[in-house]
C-alpha cells in the first residue's frame, strides 16, 4: 500500500538552495502545471520518480473553504521506485529566488513544505537540459491538519468536490484544467486516479467528456522555453 508522503521519507530542500549566485527549479504537480503566477527563465517537461498524485489535501483557501472544503493533491510514495508523476520544472533566476520562494511559501501555506527530488527532463532536447538534477517541490504531508487520509474513495472524493470553491476558482476546475493539461503535455501516460475522478465529476455534472488525445508530438512543444 502507499504512504503518505512525510518529512522523513522525502530529502528536505538541498543546501544552498537560497544562495543568492546559483538558480532553482520549482517542480510543478498541480496547477502549477499550468499557471505560473511567479517569474522563471524557463521551463520543462518532466517527471520525478517514486511518487503518485493524490487528491487527499483539503483546500480551505484556493479551492475551497473552512466551511467547505475542496480537495487538492498532494503526493504519496509508491511502492514502486519507477512509479511517475509527470509535471512541469521551472528554472527560476537567482536574483528573483528568494522571492519566488517566498511567494510559493504563502501560497501553498496550508500545510505544504518544501522538499527536494530528482528530476528528471523528457523528452530530450538539444536547447534545454536534460540530465537529472535536484528540484524543490511543496508536499502536504500526512501530519498536516488539512490533510484528509488515504482511504477515501474517489466517489467521496469527487463528493466533496463537487460545489465547493475557493479564491481561486471553482473546485472541479482545478480537477478537469489538471486532467487537460496531463493529456496535452503527455500524451499516452496514464494516471488513474486524476482522469477517474475527472470521469465522476464530468458524469454528475452532466458535461461532455473530452476528446481523446493521440500521438506523441505534444511534448516537444510543450517543453519549449516559457
Amino acid at each position: 500500500m502507499s504512504e503518505a508522503a512525510h518529512g522523513n521519507r522525502i530529502p528536505q530542500a538541498f543546501e544552498g538552495e537560497e544562495d543568492g549566485q546559483q538558480d532553482i527549479w520549482i517542480f510543478g504537480y498541480g496547477s502549477l502545471v499550468w499557471k505560473a503566477d511567479f517569474p522563471f527563465e524557463e521551463k520543462r517537461t518532466g517527471y520525478i520518480k517514486g511518487f503518485l498524485r493524490r487528491f487527499f489535501q483539503n483546500s480551505i483557501d484556493h479551492r475551497g473553504t473552512q466551511d467547505r472544503p475542496g480537495r487538492v493533491v498532494t503526493l504519496v510514495h509508491s511502492d514502486d521506485p519507477e512509479s511517475k508523476v509527470w509535471g512541469m520544472g521551472y528554472r527560476i533566476g537567482a536574483s528573483e529566488k528568494l522571492q519566488v520562494l517566498s511567494h510559493l511559501d504563502h501560497r501553498e501555506k496550508n500545510g505544504y513544505d518544501r522538499h527536494c527530488v530528482k528530476f528528471y527532463p523528457y523528452p530530450p532536447c538539444t536547447a534545454q537540459l536534460n540530465e537529472p538534477q535536484p528540484i524543490l517541490l511543496y508536499v502536504a504531508t500526512q501530519d498536516n491538519p488539512s490533510f484528509a487520509g488515504l482511504h477515501d474513495t474517489l466517489d467521496e472524493i469527487a463528493d466533496q468536490i463537487l460545489g465547493s470553491a475557493g479564491q481561486s476558482g471553482k473546485n472541479p476546475e482545478y480537477v478537469y484544467k489538471l486532467a487537460e493539461a496531463m493529456r496535452q503535455l503527455y500524451p499516452g501516460e496514464r494516471d488513474d486516479h486524476l482522469f477517474e475522478l475527472e470521469q465522476l465529476l464530468l458524469k454528475r455534472e452532466c458535461r461532455p467528456e473530452p476528446p481523446t488525445t493521440d500521438g506523441d508530438t505534444s511534448r516537444s512543444e510543450a517543453s519549449k522555453e516559457g
